[in-house]
Parts: C-alpha cells; structure tokens; sequence
C-alpha cells in the first residue's frame, strides 16, 4: 500500500508545480502559497474529521509537538522559496532542483536519524544528483 500512496503522491506532486506554474501567473509568490496553504489547511483537518482522528490532540506529546511545529515552519520556508522560484523560472528546471530533497533527505537521514548507509542509497543518490545537474544545465 505504501507503494502505491508513494506513487500518487509524486503524481499529485507534479500535477501541483504543472498546476501552480499556470495558477501563479500574476500573482504574488507569497499570496500565492497562502492560497495554496489554506487549501491544503482545510483538506487535512477535514481528514482528520472524517477519520475520526482529531481525539489523538491531547495525547500528542510535548517533543511531538515541538517538531511538528518545526517540519510546519520548514515546509512554509520550502514552499515560499519554491513558488518565487517557480514564479522566476522554468518548472522544467525549477522542479528537478527542488527534488534534489531526495538527496538532502538522505544525507541527513544517514547523519541524524543513523539510518543505515548502503551502496544502493549512495549510488542513487548520485544518479539523482547527475541527472538533476543534466536536466538545469
């Protein structure tokens, strides 16, 4: 099941730098993520309705909560970066840069989290690092 959430994901994913490339036209980068975030804002609490969940509030933990607050704060700082960078150049060169999390992700995976290090993640992560440099130059 991941497999198939991880796919859709990516699909959503590109349809949304399609979607926010055509949608930003005009429009001021910042105005333009708070759009977006009071979207995205409505959907995942209404999920949180619809699945019931919202009784989980009050037993979230205090370090729980201190780095969700923080991931929050890194998502509006990737986003806002993102669409002005959208905003400024092409979605076929800003996209690929922005991916580059992929490596990142990994990086400081392996250094913070000590997840296992193999030649199969180093490898890909230089895949991805070369292909994302081919496809910018």
């Amino acid at each position: 099941m991941w497999m198939i959430l991880a796919i859709l994901s990516a699909v959503f994913a590109a349809l949304t730098s399609i979607l926010a490339k055509v949608g930003i036209e005009g429009v001021s980068s910042n105005l333009a993520t708070a759009i977006r975030t009071c979207v995205v804002l409505v959907m995942a609490w209404g999920m949180v309705f619809l699945t019931d969940a919202q009784g989980g509030l009050s037993s979230i933990s205090r370090k729980s909560w201190i780095f969700l607050i923080l991931s929050g704060m890194a998502t509006g700082a990737s986003w806002l970066c993102y669409y002005k960078a959208l905003q400024l150049g092409d979605a076929s060169k800003v996209v690929p840069i922005d991916k580059m999390s992929v490596v990142i992700t990994l990086i400081l995976a392996f250094t913070f989290l000590h997840e296992k290090v193999t030649l199969k993640s180093v490898l890909g992560c230089v895949l991805i690092a070369g292909g994302t440099l081919l496809m910018v130059l």
